[in-house]
């Protein structure tokens, strides 16, 4: 049941890249609320509570498993002031793409030590960042179509405020 410890760092690995992103979420909604779009800045919020539910599982997972879990260093986000919100969704997507791949590289290191009861963590994560990657780029061409229409960017803002409020402790399943 006990995984490799070299399995176990790169799932620490995978638990610090979660941070890493809830850290970049953020600081993305710092700055759509400096721009007066709250809604905006409510989804980006949730989404970082989000990606600390996602470290928990993976957390989780360790512990059960009889490992130990281990945060590395986060790095500060690398956020331009003032930018855009379209600009921040597109850091938001090219920050999931990194973890896409990442939790990808962590499923292909699982199969090679044979590390069968990773597999239902490791699927689900798969499907999620689908999931994930797919609403930050429909979010990304709504305020595209929105363009320079002042009305339709603060209407955006209204309906991505309306975002369910999660708790970070994780869910079962």
């Amino acid at each position: 049941m006990k995984m490799s410890k070299e399995l176990e760092a790169q799932f620490n690995a995978q638990i610090t890249h979660e941070f890493e992103a809830s850290t970049l979420y953020r600081q993305l909604a710092i700055e759509v609320d400096a721009q007066d779009l709250p809604g905006m800045a409510t989804w980006l919020r949730h989404q970082a509570d989000e990606e600390i539910v996602h470290a928990n599982k993976f957390i989780d997972h360790l512990l059960d498993r009889d490992n130990h879990p281990e945060i590395g260093t986060v790095p500060a986000p690398n956020v331009e002031k003032g930018l855009s919100a379209l600009d921040a969704f597109k850091a938001a997507l090219e920050h999931e793409q990194k973890v896409s791949e990442s939790i990808r590289a962590l499923y292909r290191a699982a199969e090679e030590a044979g590390d069968l009861d990773s597999r239902p963590l490791l699927n689900w994560f798969l499907s999620e960042q689908i999931e994930e990657e797919s609403t930050v780029s429909e979010i990304m061409g709504r305020i595209e179509l929105t363009g320079d229409d002042g009305p339709g960017l603060l209407r955006l803002d209204e309906d991505l405020a309306q975002r369910p409020v999660a708790t970070t402790e994780p869910s079962e399943g």
